[in-house]
């Protein structure tokens, strides 16, 4: 009896280990269920089947439509509030795309296929969303940065090549967190965002940082190495967010100190895989 207590409990521990390992993933919220179904089926690497979405338009209209008299609640987790927030600034966005798609723009400061085309895109156009009329920039600067995560700055899909990638998956308050640190471990994967170039001693960043700098600060400037204390506090930030995801061969070349920050251009094409 003695030894087959512990096989016994071996055989537990197993079938537990196992159980857990084969556990689905948690549960996106129903609210944003069909927006989940939407994004794994039109999205790609952060590009959008936009022409096929705008064949799909019901579905998709139903769900920006329920967004309208959701009630967020006070006792909403911040998660909760940040994924529907984040969740709702994605599909807006993907909505202003395929209201004017294809896009054919004449304005000279933005590429012709910008979402940047369709005026006041993130200034003046209007949705529903919590029972208030937002625009795009509202969202961002009124809601979303407040709330203080500056990693949800990074999961802003803008429409673009420039921004952050674009999830096949709506965010969930259950993986926000998971979710969100996977934005900041694909920074230094997209050179759109931050190119560390060591050939010509530059670390070149993308604008989207200095649009919000204060927030950028408070999250990031903290973790940058001592050695970068003469340097902005922005740069500081940059580097404190990018240090623990580049690889050795790019730490080895921070730790030397020699390089120059400048900033590129932000990338307004539009993130189409229709017609790449």
């Amino acid at each position: 009896m003695k030894t087959w207590i512990p096989a016994a409990l071996a055989v537990l521990v197993l079938a537990a280990g196992t159980a857990a390992q084969d556990a689905p993933p948690p549960p996106v919220d129903p609210l944003h269920r069909a927006l989940d179904g939407i994004l794994d089926v039109y999205v790609r690497d952060g590009l959008v089947y936009y022409q096929a979405l705008k064949l799909e338009r019901p579905r998709f209209d139903r769900y920006v439509a329920s967004l309208a008299d959701v009630e967020v609640s006070d006792t909403w987790s911040p998660a909760r509030r940040l994924a529907f927030w984040l969740n709702a600034y994605n599909a807006f966005v993907l909505r202003t795309v395929i209201d004017h798609y294809p896009i054919r723009g004449r304005a000279a400061a933005y590429p012709p296929n910008s979402i940047r085309q369709v005026p006041g895109s993130f200034e003046r156009r209007q949705f529903r969303a919590a029972r208030r009329m937002v625009t795009l920039d509202q969202i961002e600067r009124d809601i979303i940065v407040p709330m203080g995560d500056a990693r949800a700055l990074l999961a802003l899909g803008r429409g673009a090549l420039g921004s952050g990638r674009l999830k096949s998956e709506a965010y969930t308050a259950e993986r926000l967190d998971a979710q969100l640190d996977s934005m900041v471990r694909e920074v230094v994967d997209r050179r759109e965002l931050v190119f560390v170039d060591r050939e010509n001693a530059v670390i070149s960043v993308s604008p989207l940082f200095s649009w919000r700098e204060p927030v950028f600060v408070a999250a990031f400037a903290g973790k940058a190495a001592p050695g970068f204390t003469a340097r902005s506090p922005l740069e500081r930030a940059v580097l404190g967010l990018i240090a623990p995801v580049v690889v050795r061969s790019e730490a080895e070349f921070l730790r030397e100190n020699r390089f120059r920050v400048a900033f590129h251009d932000f990338d307004w094409r539009l993130n189409d895989l229709t017609r790449r």
